[in-house]
């Protein structure tokens, strides 16, 4: 253990020009600081982000800026099932609550006037790219 003995006197005429702080670090050693902020920058807290934040995840159309038609039907019919017809859900497509509610609109006016089939889909779209993968939906359900 080492141990630092400052007469009186000089530490009155030092404190007067610089303040001094004796102090311990870990190994037990006594040693001399001349400054406050090397005292208080070793016990401030790190600024950092919260690690444990999830990412928030982004819809496909938000990303890519797309606005869903209803004469787009090549896009539309990524978000109807092949064999029955039926629109996917929010959970299986990933789409935020706008995108999803837009796209079931035009999916319908586009039905309505006679672009998209009600029951099938356009055996032309059927080897497009996949959005998405229906039998891996992005949250979890009941069935």
């Amino acid at each position: 253990m080492i141990s630092i003995f400052i007469n009186v006197q000089t530490l009155r005429y030092m404190t007067k020009r610089t303040p001094i702080f004796m102090f311990r670090n870990k190994t037990d050693e006594a040693y001399v600081a001349n400054k406050l902020e090397d005292l208080i920058d070793s016990d401030k807290p790190i600024d950092m982000e919260n690690p444990f934040k999830k990412e928030r995840k982004v819809c496909i159309l938000c990303k890519l800026n797309i606005e869903p038609d209803y004469k787009n039907i090549r896009l539309l019919s990524q978000f109807q099932s092949r064999h029955t017809g039926r629109i996917y859900e929010k959970h299986i497509t990933g789409l935020c609550d706008y995108k999803q509610n837009k796209v079931v609109q035009e999916i319908k006016k586009a039905q309505r006037a006679g672009l998209m089939g009600y029951m099938t889909k356009d055996p032309k779209f059927v080897d497009d790219p996949t959005l998405f993968n229906p039998n891996f939906p992005f949250k979890p359900h009941k069935y």
